[in-house]
């Protein structure tokens, strides 16, 4: 028996595969090779049992792994074994039994006094009346009185220790239940172990072989067990550099806390099958019969055949059982042989028939028509169940193709001969789990329903169609306790563009902007993201996933420190003959100022009316600075692309003010009028 321990662990969306490694001495092989089977404790009640898997990493050259089974049990524990929380919450419980206990007798007693009642003798018949005893009923009222005060007193008192021991325990349940369940708090422990079995290499000489050190690493999937991507954005303010950090939130219930592990966090669907598509030719021609599988060869005719003796016995055992043993039979001569079966053949006396096997149940489900073999031509054809029956003049089936439980082999069980059906060949087990497996695998499935954190997403939907692990660069801890944990991955490389934007037409307000763009190699995923300025959390904003080489701006709050006011002045007249044209001339002067101690950037946007009417007509004028019009979407804000945008890009120095200028007029006809009044700027 050997221990082992976890040492890396790749947690996918839903579920981990957990690498365990084990140190072990093996006994030295025999001259002629043989086999060992070693016993790994410490696996988890959760694992799926066709996902072990076992590989020597050091050890004897030739020496491999053969075979790997997980056996379930149950350890019982002493009390000093036992988490201090369940040593505390039986303390609880037993303290809050007896309260109760003492709570009940004390209610007993009070109804006893309570019914204590001065009942006088009956009369006799020609008895003359007699006098009521007031003192002594008086008496009892005031024992049943200050009786029922104490007792009451006592009640009051006891329940209130009641009520807190209910709630102490109640608080130890609630702690028990969120504690890590690596560790079992019953006193019976559910326990899985790996048997290992392990082949030697035959040996040249006869020298007895010392016992040899050999590192096992075994690999299984548990469920209960999820992470979601979370990042931080920290910038400087002064320059707009930064740095973006990627982090996980891991919650897993598996069975075994994860202390010191390396961690990998994958995209990739852990629970969908993929298995190598077969690529198949297209014949031209007559049609031909599909290959036999190499890895599946049909059973062999005549299974039943081997169970006749087995039928006989069953069949004449429930006679014999439970009648005296006969006595011994006389010597006689044996008769001279007959020839049996012929007509006037004497029947023999001397013992009963044997029985006949019975046909089993469902030939047709224990063996395939293609199994048996058809008659020789021109030999005797076989004899019918009933007299005179019809052939069959139904051709043989077709030997059936196998399906992929057939081809598990490690699944494969060989029916015994009291199967209802298909005795004597191999079928797939049934993939139900332990009852302990089961029930522990129900419970570490909570973990899926976990409440996310704000703005996370499932990692399947982020990443779309492509798989990625993303690997931590330090071992980490991560407790079993169906919680989350932040736990650090990696710094990813980024370039950040900061400025600030403002649309004072809207909103005052100049609101701080990062431009983040993805130079790394890989993807990013869809998450939140901290940002970090000058060292002080901003907020918490969602990030999209992002490609190689993408943009994505995010926001980073309002900047108090630089502000913006807009004047806008509007002046109508008519044009033209007779002034058929109106004329709407707009001017806006916008003046920004710069309070922190850091030049900025500052980006203004306006609008400029768009008309598809050709009988109106937009004349802008001439900017002081210049504006630029936006033709197509800024990279990372795709989504906010608006036709006739105009904006300016300002720079300015601690304390600096500018201002800024532009218009545009619009000329249509007298009879038109712009939606919603000329006058709604």
């Amino acid at each position: 028996m050997a221990g082992s321990a976890v040492t890396s662990v790749v947690v996918h969306s839903s579920g981990a595969v957990c690498t365990r490694s084990a140190r072990l001495d093996l006994p030295g092989p025999p001259p002629g090779g043989g086999t060992a089977t070693v016993r790994v404790t410490g696996l988890p009640p959760t694992l799926h049992e066709d996902s072990l898997r076992g590989r020597v990493v050091s050890g004897p050259s030739g020496l491999r792994v053969t075979d790997i089974r997980v056996e379930y049990g149950a350890t019982l524990r002493r009390g000093d074994e036992l988490p201090r929380l369940r040593l505390d919450l039986e303390d609880a419980e037993d303290r809050e039994s007896r309260l109760r206990d003492r709570r009940d007798r004390l209610a007993a007693e009070v109804a006893q006094v309570a019914a204590l009642r001065a009942e006088p003798p009956l009369p006799r018949r020609g008895d003359p009346p007699r006098w009521a005893p007031v003192e002594s009923i008086l008496a009892l009222a005031g024992f049943v009185d200050s009786r029922l005060a104490v007792l009451h007193r006592r009640l009051r008192a006891v329940e209130e220790e009641l009520e807190q021991a209910d709630h102490a325990s109640d608080v130890l349940r609630h702690r028990l239940a969120e504690a890590s369940n690596a560790t079992s708090t019953s006193r019976a422990a559910p326990s899985a172990t790996a048997l290992v079995t392990f082949a030697h290499p035959e040996q040249e000489s006869d020298a007895p072989a010392q016992p040899e050190a050999v590192e096992l690493e075994l690999e299984y999937h548990v469920p209960g067990a999820t992470w979601a991507p979370v990042y931080q954005l920290r910038l400087d303010g002064r320059s707009g550099a930064g740095t973006l950090v990627l982090r996980a939130c891991v919650a897993q219930r598996a069975g075994e806390d994860w202390s010191g592990v390396r961690l990998g966090l994958s995209t990739a669907d852990l629970l969908r099958r993929a298995d190598l598509p077969e690529l198949r030719s297209l014949r031209i021609g007559r049609r031909q019969e599909e290959p036999a599988h190499l890895s599946w060869r049909e059973p062999p005719a005549g299974l039943d055949d081997l169970f006749a003796g087995y039928d006989a016995a069953a069949a004449v055992a429930p006679v014999t059982r439970g009648l005296p043993v006969p006595p011994p039979p006389m010597a006689v001569s044996a008769p001279p042989p007959m020839p049996a079966g012929g007509y006037g053949a004497a029947a023999d006396l001397a013992a009963p028939a044997p029985a006949r096997a019975p046909v089993a149940r469902s030939r047709s489900a224990a063996v395939p028509h293609a199994a048996f073999a058809p008659a020789a031509p021109g030999g005797p054809a076989l004899e019918s169940d009933g007299f005179g029956a019809a052939p069959d003049l139904q051709p043989p089936a077709a030997p059936a193709a196998p399906g992929a439980d057939l081809l598990d082999y490690a699944r494969l069980t060989l029916a015994g001969p009291d199967a209802p059906e298909g005795r004597g060949t191999l079928r797939p087990a049934s993939r139900a789990a332990h009852p302990v497996a089961a029930e522990y695998q129900r419970r570490a499935a909570a973990v899926g329903r976990l409440a996310r954190p704000a703005h996370a997403v499932d990692v399947r939907r982020s990443a779309g169609s492509f798989d990625y692990r993303f690997d931590t660069a330090a071992p980490v801890d991560v407790a079993a306790d169906g919680r989350w944990h932040t736990v650090p991955v990696s710094e990813v490389q980024v370039s950040t563009e900061f400025e600030y934007v403002c649309v004072p037409a809207v909103d005052p307000a100049v609101f701080g902007t990062v431009l983040v763009t993805n130079t790394s190699g890989h993807a990013l995923l869809a998450g939140p993201v901290d940002v970090m300025v000058d060292g002080d959390f901003v907020l918490t904003a969602p990030l999209p996933t992002l490609a190689p080489g993408q943009r994505q701006a995010v926001g980073v709050g309002v900047a108090e420190s630089v502000r913006v006011a807009r004047r806008a002045h509007m002046r109508e007249s008519t044009a033209g003959l007779r002034g058929g044209t109106t004329v709407l001339d707009h001017t806006v002067e916008i003046d920004v100022a710069n309070r922190l101690p850091y030049p900025v950037v500052v980006q203004v946007r306006e609008r400029v009316p768009v008309s598809a009417d050709k009988d109106v007509r937009i004349e802008e004028h001439k900017a002081s600075p210049p504006w630029t019009a936006a033709e197509r979407p800024v990279d990372g804000q795709e989504d906010d692309y608006v036709r006739g945008v105009r904006s300016w890009r300002v720079p300015l120095e601690p304390g600096s003010t500018a201002t800024l200028n532009g218009g545009y007029a619009i000329r249509l006809p007298a009879g038109k009028a712009v939606v919603g009044g000329n006058r709604r700027n």
